[in-house]
């Protein structure tokens, strides 16, 4: 039987109801305002440089492991893959998907966390916030704004990435990116968004912890028999070796975490339907005004990824070799962080420029900070030699 393609579900984000962007702009004759977006995130500079940014091994650990880039394709792919399927607009859940990581510093969270750490006095540093960052100001390309001028929709999800924003708790602020973008545009922080983000925020789980699978095991940090016993991964390779007991390691590896995959998606897929059928909602901002997520694993299916995010945190990101990179990528960060400071004049001229006549540390700071997280992992080390390896031109 030949596949069909669901129809258009009531609560599906409409592109030709979308709610508008920042700066006006007349309205495209060969694309949805959502493809629009989409297209906008993969032309620019953050884009690109996702490419050489890592998720948890640096690029001198071997090529085939995933960087930040790849990961937000297998994002993409899975995000549009549970739109289609729940009648969602794919082009708004595949910008989303591309977009979640722009944010990202080099090294990975070793480098988010020792910039976090660095900007403490100044506000701190968060990968989701200078996502919001890149996409409102700091990617400067078109001749009449700033940033990407995305569409409220695109905006809504990428803010709301891990649900609504407010209330908040008791001592917490409000980021001075969001709280400023407030004026502009009024994203609803209190609600959740559309079906769609919440669609890209589970396929962001699906895919990394599929891929931190995939990337430990060819890594060599832990083997088959150590995931055996994780739920859902035993069946699936007992089942593998019964139909291909000689099946070689390669395609052991990638059969296993396809098949994961599969099942993480189809548990999504169904909980999701019960839960719109619960729901009955009749635009997307039923969605938004829900109680709880709409989109959503089961319960059995989130203890089991519960259990699979704590074997990885003990036998891979606590693993002591990559322990032993993370230290140094936490290194390079501060000693970069620390020397920008200090002397300002080190800076590259077009962001020396930049900071010339701040007076305020928090502004001087910020850039710097900006600087730092848009560097790739090459160009970070590269920056640390040349400022403090006297063996290297500067």
């Amino acid at each position: 039987m030949s596949y069909t393609l669901p129809p258009r579900a009531i609560y599906a984000s409409n592109p030709g109801a979308s709610r508008g962007r920042v700066h006006l702009e007349p309205a495209s004759p060969m694309k949805s305002e959502f493809q629009r977006d989409r297209d906008r995130i993969i032309h620019s500079a953050a884009f690109r440089k996702l490419r050489l940014k890592t998720q948890v091994f640096v690029s001198h650990m071997g090529d085939y492991f995933r960087t930040r880039l790849t990961h937000s394709l297998e994002v993409a792919q899975i995000a549009r893959a549970i739109a289609r399927a729940l009648g969602m607009d794919e082009d708004l859940a595949e910008a989303l998907a591309l977009a979640h990581d722009l944010g990202h510093t080099p090294f990975g969270h070793a480098g988010e966390e020792a910039l976090d750490e660095c900007m403490q006095p100044y506000g701190g540093f968060a990968h989701n916030d200078q996502t919001v960052r890149i996409l409102t100001q700091l990617e400067r390309r078109y001749a009449a704004f700033d940033g990407l001028n995305l569409s409220w929709e695109t905006l809504e999800g990428v803010v709301k990435h891990n649900g609504p924003v407010l209330p908040l708790k008791d001592g917490d602020k409000l980021s001075a990116t969001i709280q400023n973008f407030q004026n502009y545009m009024n994203l609803e922080l209190g609600t959740y968004a559309s079906a769609e983000a919440q669609a890209a925020s589970l396929a962001d789980d699906i895919a990394y912890n599929n891929h931190d699978i995939d990337d430990g095991l060819r890594a060599g940090l832990f083997t088959f028999d150590d995931i055996r016993d994780l739920p859902i991964m035993g069946d699936i390779l007992e089942k593998l070796q019964s139909e291909y007991p000689k099946l070689a390691k390669p395609r052991m590896v990638f059969e296993s975490v396809r098949r994961m995959i599969d099942v993480m998606v189809t548990d999504l897929i169904i909980e999701s339907q019960r839960r719109l059928a619960a729901l009955a909602p009749q635009s997307a901002d039923d969605i938004r005004h829900a109680r709880a997520p709409v989109i959503a694993f089961s319960g059995a299916m989130q203890q089991n990824m519960g259990v699979l995010r704590e074997f990885l945190m003990e036998r891979m990101y606590r693993h002591y070799s990559v322990n032993r990179m993370t230290s140094k990528a936490r290194q390079i960060v501060r000693d970069l962080f620390d020397k920008f400071m200090a002397e300002p004049e080190t800076m590259p001229t077009e962001w020396r420029e930049m900071i010339a006549d701040m007076t305020s540390l928090h502004s001087r700071a910020r850039i710097i900070a900006d600087y730092i997280a848009g560097m790739t992992d090459n160009y970070a080390e590269l920056e640390w030699s040349r400022l403090f390896d006297m063996k290297v031109r500067a």
